[in-house]
């Protein structure tokens, strides 16, 4: 009898706390049989701070994009700090820091939530758009068949740690309110096709905050959410626990916790291994906690302190600011913010504007609610409300970019290389044909357009190539007999773009022979330069192997323009 009457008022108790939970916005509910804690967020609200999120990545973008990378290692002075105006939230749509995420949020669209890597893989090395650092090496692996998770490998890519994941990553905590296990499995899915080890925990930790943002205004509390999401042993980890004990020790001056910062992620070689000096993810990472911490929860603070930490000073108050006007939601957004957007103009090099791109993210985390053991219930006002559980987050493996694990060996099918449009390498061994017979071109890269030029300089039918990559040479080879009794020499007339200049190598059998840079200080006043090799010295050999490297030296504008290559016996 005692045990009825028990069981009665345990579950008197368990209705009355369901009945109280509706009522709720974002309260905490407890399952009562299961113990399991959910989290509800009314799918309105979930909209508004959905939409805020995104105007924090405008406009921290756009009110910051005139300072980018001017201001390496070193504070920008207050006084050019660029000042906002209403027309500023439109200079969003062409800014890749927004457009690239954009891509993986359409993979998600078209193929589900559950969408493997290499079908994410595909549909990055289909985009159109230009990019550069990890992002271009891991696109450029990906269109030579490298498939993922090798494309981001430290054995095929020499940015694992550049920030690109890291200004990539704000969509896949708003579109995953409370569940952080989601920004996780969503780094290593699309943070893997270009960053690896901190390159990829830097994305799942923004991630993890956005969706902590939904529920905590807290900043502590989000960071701490955020590093919940990520290996405790990396570096990356390292720098959010320093910089957070550095505002707790010194919460009124930021610039002495950025010049803390400068001193361990900037000059320390520890934390100087695979990374490419100012744009590696923790330097950058730093400002923006900086910003968040030392700006209060002030919009134009958090602003304008991760904007004057400089390096790539429009990518870190994106983050900054996205994660800060989540909290808040567009409701409670200042109209200097919010006012004048543009609705109809669609994102550069994808399908949505405005309110389409808020609709997929809606749909998107709807399912994500579901696969998370959640639901979508209607209140007592016929509202819809998002149930969500309580997960412990669960990292991803530890892993050091210095110390990478082995390769996967993983390559595209022949079936799956048929959908990649557009591929690394282009053949123009036609127009070499015609213009340089008996010569073979490997390994050329597909920037600048390569292939014939009808004129250039003053020359007519000029051969244009370009490097695959930063470290990948294109190359003309080939055989030739070395003749006795004769002098032979290799001549060249070759030339630059204005813009830059790259590295002629001329190998012979593979060692090199002559090293020579082609540039504006190298070229006669007709802008070409004739290059010759004297061949006499293998005379007397048969299929001797010769190559011609157009070499990056540098990267920006590295094409090769070729007037003569050929071999003369005198």
């Amino acid at each position: 009898m005692i045990l009825l009457r028990m069981r009665k008022t345990i579950l008197k108790i368990a209705v009355i706390i369901f009945t109280m939970s509706l009522t709720g916005c974002t309260s905490l509910t407890r399952k009562n049989d299961l113990d399991i804690k959910y989290r509800r967020l009314p799918v309105r609200e979930y909209r508004d701070k959905l939409q805020a999120g995104w105007l924090g990545q405008i406009v921290g973008v756009s009110w910051a994009a005139p300072t980018e990378f001017k201001w390496k290692d070193e504070i920008i002075p207050l006084e050019e700090m660029p000042l906002w105006g209403h027309e500023m939230i439109n200079e969003a749509f062409n800014q890749d820091d927004l457009y690239v995420e954009m891509t993986f949020l359409r993979s998600l669209e078209e193929y589900g939530i559950s969408v493997s890597i290499r079908q994410a893989g595909i549909d990055f090395a289909n985009t159109e758009y230009p990019l550069w650092c990890a992002n271009e090496t891991g696109r450029r692996n990906l269109r030579m068949g490298i498939a993922p998770p090798d494309c981001s490998h430290p054995a095929f890519s020499n940015n694992p740690h550049d920030i690109d994941y890291q200004i990539e990553a704000d969509y896949s905590g708003l579109i995953a309110p409370g569940m952080p296990n989601v920004p996780i499995a969503l780094g290593d899915t699309f943070g893997r096709l270009m960053n690896y080890s901190d390159g990829v925990y830097a994305g799942q930790f923004v991630g993890g905050m956005y969706s902590e943002a939904f529920f905590e205004d807290d900043i502590i509390k989000i960071i701490e959410a955020g590093l919940a999401c990520i290996p405790e042993g990396c570096q990356y980890a390292e720098m959010v626990r320093d910089v957070v004990s550095w505002y707790k020790a010194n919460p009124t001056d930021w610039k002495a916790t950025w010049e803390l910062c400068q001193e361990k992620y900037r000059r320390n070689p520890e934390y100087q291994k695979n990374s490419n000096g100012g744009i590696d993810v923790k330097i950058n990472g730093a400002y923006i906690l900086i910003g968040m911490l030392y700006g209060e929860k002030d919009i134009d603070q958090t602003i304008i302190i991760s904007t004057r930490c400089g390096q790539d000073s429009d990518c870190n108050p994106s983050n900054a600011a996205g994660v800060l006007f989540t909290t808040m939601g567009t409701s409670n957004l200042p109209d200097r913010f919010k006012e004048n957007l543009d609705q109809e103009t669609k994102f550069s090099h994808t399908p949505y504007n405005f309110p389409k791109l808020l609709d997929v993210c809606e749909k998107l985390a709807r399912e994500y609610v579901v696969q998370e053991g959640g639901r979508v219930e209607t209140d007592s006002n016929g509202e819809e409300v998002f149930v969500i559980p309580v997960k412990t987050p669960t990292p991803s493996p530890l892993v050091f970019s210095w110390d990478p694990e082995p390769i996967a060996n993983s390559l595209f099918t022949e079936k799956e290389m048929e959908k990649i449009k557009h591929l690394a390498m282009v053949n123009i061994q036609g127009d070499l044909n015609q213009r340089f017979p008996g010569w073979i071109i490997a390994f050329c890269g597909s920037d600048m357009q390569p292939g014939l030029r009808e004129t250039y300089k003053g020359k007519n039918n000029v051969l244009l190539t370009h490097p695959l990559s930063r470290d990948m040479p294109c190359v003309l080879t080939r055989v030739v007999d070395i003749p006795n009794g004769k002098k032979t020499v290799l001549k060249t007339q070759v030339s630059h773009h204005n813009g830059g200049d790259w590295l002629l190598v001329i190998r012979v059998n593979g060692s090199i022979q002559k090293e020579v840079t082609i540039g504006k200080d190298t070229v006669d006043e007709n802008g070409w330069l004739d290059v010759e090799f004297d061949l006499t010295p293998f005379a007397g050999n048969k299929n001797v192997k010769i190559d011609l490297e157009n070499k990056a030296n540098g990267w920006a504008w590295e094409a090769a323009y070729w007037s003569d290559i050929r071999i003369e016996n005198l």
